[in-house]
């Protein structure tokens, strides 16, 4: 990898790009004009593009991403934007497809264990990031790695998680305590007639 791009995108390694200056070639000519300021902007502000830029974006992004599927960070960034445009489970999608084509990729690691970090399911969120940590190639790496475990492990330990059944005690602590505050009578039931 060139010293100028290695400088100027520390968070991907060579294993990212691929081994050759054609790989860094091809995905620079992926994204050209329009497209790289709106990625900027949106970096710098995520509501800085209106939602036409934003849906032209995702567009572009989709037609590069499909154009040269090798390149795993066309669908990392088509991932974001579409988390940004708030499209989520689109954006969770093309992340996953991201890590099947490329399970060695630390950046499309890092970023699915971010959203699934963000969606509260921290347990899956848990092992893209230690994934992601051991993929780690450079000290940069492992700092993003390290900093999204540790906020991982203050958001289970406060109880942050998203919990996917309730267990039968709970509900039933939680309706004694409703009823305890409100007796059943003062409870309104609507609903059709």
């Amino acid at each position: 990898m060139s010293d100028l791009v290695a400088m100027n995108t520390p968070y991907l390694s060579e294993s990212d790009l691929g081994n050759s200056l054609s790989s860094q070639k091809i995905f620079a000519e992926a994204l050209y004009g329009e497209a790289r300021l709106q990625l900027a902007r949106m970096f710098r502000d995520p509501y800085a593009l209106s939602k036409e830029e934003r849906a032209q974006l995702i567009d572009e992004l989709r037609l590069a991403a499909a154009a040269v599927p090798e390149i795993v960070e066309l669908r990392v960034l088509l991932g974001m934007a579409l988390c940004v445009d708030l499209k989520v489970q689109d954006g969770m999608e093309a992340l996953h497809q991201a890590v099947e084509t490329a399970p060695d990729s630390f950046l499309a690691r890092l970023k699915l264990g971010e959203l699934l970090m963000r969606l509260r399911i921290c347990d899956q969120a848990v092992v893209e990031t230690q994934e992601a940590a051991r993929l780690a190639a450079n000290p940069v790496q492992s700092e993003l790695a390290r900093r999204q475990a540790a906020t991982l492990r203050t958001m289970m330990r406060e109880g942050i998680e998203r919990d996917s059944r309730l267990p039968i005690q709970k509900i039933k602590g939680l309706w004694r305590r409703l009823n305890r505050r409100t007796p059943i009578s003062e409870i309104a039931l609507i609903g059709p007639r």
